[in-house]
């Protein structure tokens, strides 16, 4: 059956990997990894720093011809080539549906991409591009500011959405605002794959959510994710856990 959304499944060519003890195929999120089957509309990885849910994100991104630091497809800059080969080891089935508008965000390097936008302003004859992402530089905003200025402005909908930790430099009423963007977008034929840590976005009614642990990649339910129960635990009496957690 033909698929209708945009990514339904990520394959990794075991065959074509030498060796499972060297980066980034050692990485948990990857090691195990043989197919990975996507929501329509949104899919989340969460797990520890390290865990290989970033690296297995950017692959996939690279896989779709974004640029690695973070961008639309049009970017083509460069700060410090630090990703991965692992785009070249992965298979990306897509549907018959092309999508018309997409994003790579990546919070480590957003700032390279702000950069980019003002390089590309300085030498460009047409319209600004800063136009597309609400005008203001995204520099003279905070990065929680900016990011937002990103999902409501540049954001157009019909497009495949690729984020990376986008929480990073948002409260916890910025992360509501964003899971209520991303509830339009969707309504908008859109697709998410998120990597985060945030038990706020991964709420996310109905969508998928993919746990990086040891032992590789598994589908766990939002109430099952130890991001919920701890936060859950702490909120539920931050007395005894900080008792547990000071006085060890």
């Amino acid at each position: 059956m033909i698929s209708t959304q945009y990514v339904s499944q990520i394959s990794l060519k075991r065959t074509a990997v030498e060796s499972f003890e060297q980066y980034p195929f050692n990485l948990p999120a990857v090691r195990s990894l043989d197919q990975l089957t996507l929501h329509p509309k949104v899919t989340f990885l969460v797990g520890e720093n390290g865990s290989g849910k970033s690296t297995l994100l950017e692959a996939i991104a690279v896989s779709l011809g974004f640029n690695p630091e973070g961008g639309t497809k049009n970017f083509h800059f460069g700060t410090r080539s630090s990703h991965s080969v692992l785009h070249d080891f992965i298979s990306v089935a897509k549907g018959i549906r092309r999508p018309k508008d997409g994003f790579f965000f990546r919070a480590e390097s957003f700032f390279n991409v702000a950069t980019e936008i003002e390089n590309l302003d300085r030498e460009s004859g047409g319209p600004p591009v800063i136009n597309s992402y609400g005008g203001l530089s995204l520099h003279e905003q905070s990065h929680g500011e900016s990011f937002l200025a990103l999902m409501m402005n540049r954001f157009g909908g019909h497009g495949i959405y690729i984020l990376d930790e986008p929480e990073a430099a948002l409260s916890p009423q910025r992360q509501l605002s964003v899971l209520s963007r991303l509830h339009d977008l969707i309504n908008t034929d859109s697709q998410f794959i998120i990597a985060t840590h945030s038990p706020i976005l991964m709420a996310y009614p109905d969508a998928w959510i993919y746990s990086c642990s040891a032992t590789g990649l598994s589908r766990v339910d939002y109430h099952d994710t130890e991001h919920y129960t701890i936060m859950r635990d702490f909120l539920t009496n931050p007395d005894r856990m900080l008792e547990i957690l000071l006085n060890r």
